[in-house]
């Protein structure tokens, strides 16, 4: 190990330098399979000599009045490369300003050496009072280690401190639980996500953190390891905590090494080197990153588990309360309500009815005055989940029970997600197990594909609740229309049960689907209804994000793939509980009002019937006939209005709903050649995004699309949809649909304004001030890039070739798309742009520029060259 003296550590910049060097000693023996403790030792160790060779410099006078004091993490000794260096500068009441000064000194250089310092100094009496106004304080001063000065001070300051006791054991338990609740609230209550928090996550390594304060407050014991010596923690429990913390701590240490900085976040772009350094080899489709990742959200899950059983046993043991309280109230013949808890009347209740496993769950859904499961059954069913064996499963009365469960009409988000952390989900359905803790890096799945299957039951629940009808009222009101409910959260249940195995894994889920109902006794009807669910469940999306909906084509064959409204119905609700259970920052109006589009489309395709489709000559002369009377209405004349039409193509009123039209007429009405190209913005239309409308000569056509797409990249704009209609007069119309990055329409009048004048001055080549591209670049796409995929598909009337493009989105995408258009001259008809995460998912309704079809060879040649140009 690298030594350090006084003669080295001179000024600031010197003790930059040792620290630097002792952290590039600390990578170069790092070793996940080497004990963590040994390292977190070492930095402590270091870091003690460091201020205490300072504190010797600094601190010469009347030295017995002050005391150097390492407290919270530093005071535990537990010191990863680059944490806080918590420390406490302990002064005796009585010292003079003068000597007072010599901290000044002492304290400014530690702050020149830019070191993340947490540095409080305060006399005695100040603590004491800091304590009792604050539990915080309080909490960093039992972890107090003596480093330099005068320990005397220290231990006077516990000795008043364990005196005055300005916390209660109940008021300081109390405090944890508020901070603990507040702080899984920044998480949304999850550590199932793509970058999780080691630290202050769900699960993390502050949860072990508060178990171990509120029970050293109450026991003034030094660690966890002598509550087992108490009785009130099995030693396999201790080990299991112990473990886990040990994980936390070498993934910590090594997150630490890999950033070089103080960085807690798993981020995406240190998970496949730090899985690899823990020895999960990378193998095809990032199975090495993945398996690592599955064994950290387990450790967590096994940390949430122990974290609500200890603390509600330190509840229940430590803390005063009404004796009557926890009097067993009988259920039934197996288990008692205590004190608002389950619990099982004896310990060996599940060795002789193991179907009482099941039966908790649901006698906690029936009963709405239980607030969960007494920490002690919880430890039972731990341990008896192997009775969850094969016999079991192929218990009718067991799968009665399971149905049971997931048809009561409350409480079976909370019952599945306590199902999963206890290990019963995965016991029962082995399927299940298959995704519990695995991450998707498919760039737009932010959680687990266990967390994102409960979060999706919870969504479709909420579309049954009253108290969440602002959410989504249409969806509630589509709720009310189907029968049996549990249907949809069977569906949720199994709708990703096969990620991560080999194959599509919508028909492969339709397999377990239906062996699950054949098992469950579930009619054949509904059996059909959950399997076409799970092998159906994206197709809704697929539609609306992908396929040009205004096309009553689109919504004859979609009708005819749904068949029926009922299966419509449960189809719309798993589709928007699904999106909403992906990401939340997925869900914006625009996808809102396109999936209600379609339903509603396909509803009125359903009713009229199948063999009876809409004509497309009726729909252009009803939007012809709205329109036209809207704008007479608005004060613009017949004449006009035919002036304005007359050039365009009939596709343009299947294209455009009437307002679009209304707006569009107006505006080329008023309209001079001086004015050409005319770009105007609409804030926010009828599917809640802004639409950036251009009105030009047909010769500017070739550039439109990839100046356009240029502009409102650089200005942070996402691009949802884009449609072009050239006149018969050789004019174009041109409309683009879009969001602000965030998914929030266009609300300011000089953000509108400023788009605009971009827009205008990039079709004008016009050089405008040169302004940074706004679009983000993406660390995920970075080190998990999506390999592009290009494929012609042949439109069924030979209308145009429709491209799909699959690609890792970035600035820029679209305006080279469109200039590769240009350079092979083909004419864009409209496009569907699908941005999820840093994945595009884009297609392209072309055709050539004499409105001639795309031939196989000139298709060949574009898709090769833009992989080539797109992998660049």
């Amino acid at each position: 190990m690298n030594t350090i003296n006084s003669k080295t550590l001179s000024s600031a910049q010197q003790i930059k330098q040792a620290i630097k060097h002792h952290n590039a000693y600390l990578k170069n023996s790092f070793s996940p399979q080497k004990p963590i403790q040994d390292f977190l030792l070492a930095k402590s160790r270091f870091i003690d000599k460091v201020l205490c060779i300072l504190w010797n410099r600094y601190i010469t006078r009347h030295t017995e009045n002050f005391a150097l004091i390492a407290v919270g993490g530093y005071g535990r000794q537990e010191m990863f490369p680059y944490s806080d260096i918590d420390i406490l500068v302990l002064f005796h009441d009585d010292t003079s300003e003068q000597d007072k000064q010599q901290l000044s000194d002492f304290c400014t250089l530690l702050w020149d050496t830019g070191q993340k310092l947490g540095l409080s100094v305060r006399s005695n009496s100040e603590c004491i009072q800091a304590c009792t106004d604050d539990q915080t304080i309080l909490t960093n001063l039992m972890e107090s280690r003596h480093l330099a000065g005068n320990n005397k001070l220290l231990l006077a300051l516990n000795t008043q401190l364990s005196e005055h006791n300005p916390w209660s054991s109940e008021d300081f338990y109390n405090a944890k639980i508020a901070e603990q609740a507040e702080r899984y609230k920044k998480f949304h209550n999850t550590a199932y996500n793509l970058e999780p928090n080691i630290k202050e996550g769900p699960g993390g390594l502050r949860d072990l953190q508060i178990l171990a304060w509120v029970y050293k407050h109450h026991y003034h014991c030094a660690n966890l390891r002598e509550l087992t010596q108490l009785d009130l923690l099995p030693q396999s429990e201790y080990q299991e905590l112990f473990s886990a913390q040990e994980l936390l701590w070498k993934i910590r240490f090594a997150l630490h090494l890999n950033t070089g900085r103080c960085e807690d976040r798993l981020l995406f772009d240190f998970q496949r080197d730090i899985a690899s350094q823990f020895g999960f080899s990378e193998q095809q489709n990032n199975e090495g990153v993945e398996q690592f990742m599955q064994h950290y959200f387990k450790t967590v899950m096994q940390l949430e588990r122990l974290n609500e059983t200890l603390l509600q046993l330190f509840n229940e043991h430590c803390l005063p309360h009404d004796e009557k309280a926890y009097q067993p109230q009988a259920l039934n013949t197996e288990f008692d309500s205590i004190a608002g808890y389950i619990a099982a009347r004896s310990a060996n209740v599940f060795q002789t009815h193991p179907r009482a496993i099941l039966e908790i769950f649901l006698l906690l859904q029936q009963t709405p005055s239980l607030k969960g499961i007494r920490a002690t059954t919880i430890r039972l069913i731990r341990s008896n989940l192997h009775l969850i064996d094969h016999n079991f499963r192929q218990d009718p009365l067991a799968r009665q029970l399971f149905i049971r469960i997931l048809r009561q009409p409350r409480g079976i988000t909370r019952v599945l997600r306590r199902m999963n952390r206890y290990g019963v989900l995965a016991a029962y359905l082995p399927c299940f197990d298959n995704i519990v803790a695995r991450m998707q890096y498919d760039l737009f799945h932010i959680y687990t594909v266990d967390e994102h299957t409960l979060f999706v039951i919870r969504n479709l629940r909420r579309f049954a609740l009253t108290k969440h009808n602002k959410e989504l009222p249409f969806c509630n009101d589509i709720f009310l229309l189907i029968t049996k409910p549990h249907i949809l959260y069977i569906t949720g249940l199994f709708h990703d049960i096969a990620k991560g195995k080999k194959g599509n894994h919508s028909d492969l889920g339709e397999v377990v689907a239906h062996q699950f109902c054949l098992d469950h006794k579930i009619s054949e009807h509904d059996t059909k209804l959950i399997c076409w669910l799970v092998k159906n469940h994206l197709e809704m999306s697929t539609t609306a994000q992908r396929k040009d909906i205004s096309d009553p084509d689109v919504i004859h064959e979609f009708a005819k793939k749904v068949g029926k409204t009922e299966y419509l119905n449960y189809l719309y609700l798993l589709t928007v509980a699904d999106i909403r259970a992906t990401n939340p920052k997925l869900w914006t109006s625009w996808k809102d009002s396109l999936l209600k589009e379609l339903y509603i489309a396909t509803i009125n395709a359903l009713r009229r019937g199948l063999d009876n489709p809409v004509n497309q000559q009726d729909t252009i002369q009803e939007t012809q006939a709205e329109a036209r009377r809207e704008l007479i209405n608005k004060g613009l004349s017949s004449k006009n209005i035919e002036q304005a039409w007359q050039h365009i193509s009939p596709d343009y009123f299947l294209r455009y709903y009437s307002d679009e039209i209304i707006w569009h007429t107006i505006a080329i009405n008023s309209c001079t050649e001086q004015d050409l190209p005319m770009i105007l913005l609409r804030p926010q239309n009828q599917r809640g995004s802004a639409e950036v409308f251009i009105y030009a000569h047909h010769q500017q056509e070739d550039c439109i699309f990839s100046r356009t797409t240029a502009a409102l990249d650089k200005l942070g704009l996402t691009i949802l949809d884009a449609r072009i209609i050239t006149s018969h007069n050789q004019y174009t119309l041109n409309s683009f649909q879009v969001l602000e990055q965030s998914g929030e329409p266009i609300s300011d009048l000089r953000r509108e304004l400023h788009i605009c004048s971009t827009v205008k001055q990039q079709l004008g080549h016009q050089a405008g001030k040169q302004q940074q591209n706004l679009h983000p670049h993406s660390r995920q796409a970075e080190y998990f890039p999506i390999r592009t995929k290009a494929y012609f598909h042949q439109d069924p009337q030979n209308r145009y070739n429709i491209l799909q493009l699959i690609t890792t989105d970035h600035p820029g995408l679209l305006s080279k798309v469109g200039q590769l258009f240009r350079e092979h001259n083909f004419n864009i008809l409209s496009a569907k742009i699908s941005t999820i995460g840093s994945r595009a998912e884009d297609m392209f309704f072309l055709t050539l520029h004499d409105e001639q079809l795309i031939n196989p060879e000139q298709q060949q040649e574009f898709t090769e060259e833009l992989k080539q140009l797109l992998e660049k």
